[in-house]
């Protein structure tokens, strides 16, 4: 991208009417600062960096840092989303106090599973492409509107998801015209789709899948679907090695965010904490968590 020069005034992307979108606009007049371009530059960098100094073929490049595993739920205030703190970097732990789950804008929430340096990138860029549109329209995007733009945001990934560098994403919000929580999914080539009551992603997501069906139900109260979230969590890190369990030596607990009628809300370490610490000492009595009643 070319540096701005002051004495020239602001450059035409600045002057103009232009997109609602500012992934457009960085298509339009600086691509490379898109988190494909970045992580496409990274990449080549750390091929090349690696590369024999006799010219002979380069080397493997070191492993990415990955991250998962993530959930959301609908309760009877809205929706929840949840996420272990673990990145690994092949079959070491790289990061212990990862945060996957960020707030997307005042009603909505988004995750990711997957690259990490790339997954951050692209969830600063859905943040400020929500607060472009707003500031472009004088309001915000419908849910679907947001749902739609993360995708956009998404595909613009496509060659390095091919490559291996894939982001799978997950965002939930609340929707201000229904009244309700909503939950939507997404593949590396895009989506976006919509869930009912309950999803998980990355490799941990078969286990923590089989928690949320066995102990999910309708209108669940705030506190009962942090209790469930934290279940489904610990089912995951306990059969999944790349996800990362409560560490409480280390005081670290999962991250559990909510979108009501009253905003984005994460919920206080305290809090957390308490219902961690309450859930492994009931494990201690019953190791695999506890047991839904038949209907």
């Amino acid at each position: 991208m070319t540096e701005f020069d002051a004495s020239q005034g602001l450059p035409a992307a600045f002057l103009g009417v232009g997109s609602t979108s500012f992934v457009e606009l960085l298509k339009g007049h600086a691509p490379d600062l898109l988190p494909a371009g970045r992580a496409d530059r990274t990449h080549h960098a750390d091929r090349t960096h690696h590369a024999d100094r006799a010219g002979r073929a380069p080397v493997a490049a070191p492993e990415i840092r990955h991250g998962t595993t993530v959930l959301a739920l609908t309760f009877a205030d809205g929706v929840m989303m949840a996420g272990d703190r673990r990145a690994t970097s092949g079959s070491m732990i790289a990061q212990r106090d990862l945060e996957k789950v960020q707030p997307a804008d005042q009603y909505s929430i988004v995750a990711f599973a997957g690259a990490v340096g790339l997954a951050a990138d692209m969830v600063r860029l859905f943040q400020v492409e929500l607060e472009h549109y707003e500031k472009m329209n004088g309001t915000s995007l419908s849910l679907d509107g947001k749902a739609r733009r993360l995708a956009t945001v998404l595909r613009e990934n496509l060659e390095l998801a091919m490559q291996g560098l894939a982001v799978v994403p997950l965002f939930a919000g609340y929707d201000l015209t229904a009244g309700t929580g909503r939950i939507f999914t997404f593949e590396v080539v895009g989506g976006p789709y919509e869930a009912r009551e309950f999803h998980a992603d990355g490799s941990g997501s078969p286990y923590a899948h089989g928690a949320l069906k066995k102990l999910y139900r309708p209108g669940l109260g705030v506190r009962q679907a942090a209790e469930v979230c934290i279940e489904a969590l610990y089912d995951a890190a306990d059969d999944d090695s790349a996800t990362g369990g409560p560490d409480l030596i280390r005081d670290i607990y999962p991250i559990i965010a909510t979108a009501t009628a009253d905003g984005y809300r994460r919920l206080p370490l305290e809090e957390v904490r308490e219902l961690a610490q309450a859930m492994i000492e009931a494990r201690r009595q019953h190791p695999d968590g506890p047991i839904a009643p038949l209907r």
